[in-house]
């Protein structure tokens, strides 16, 4: 699967499912069920996922920001 793709399917993760994955790369690493090569692989991937979670968290907040600002006027 080339990077290209892998950024494409994460990026149609939900926030609850892109967490998912997640941990189970954690788990996966942390348990030593892979191999380091595969291990590396995986980080990279996790490092990817966690950018996909803070940018729906970004857009959370903004929406957030701006119902806030709505209900105060």
């Amino acid at each position: 699967m080339s990077d290209k793709t892998n950024n494409n399917d994460i990026s149609k993760l939900s926030f609850e499912q892109a967490i998912k994955k997640l941990t189970d790369i954690v788990s996966k690493i942390e348990d030593g069920q892979i191999s380091l090569e595969q291990s590396l692989s995986q980080y990279e991937q996790g490092m990817e996922l966690i950018k996909h979670c803070r940018e729906i968290l970004q857009k959370a907040e903004k929406k957030i920001e701006e119902i806030s600002k709505e209900k105060e006027k």
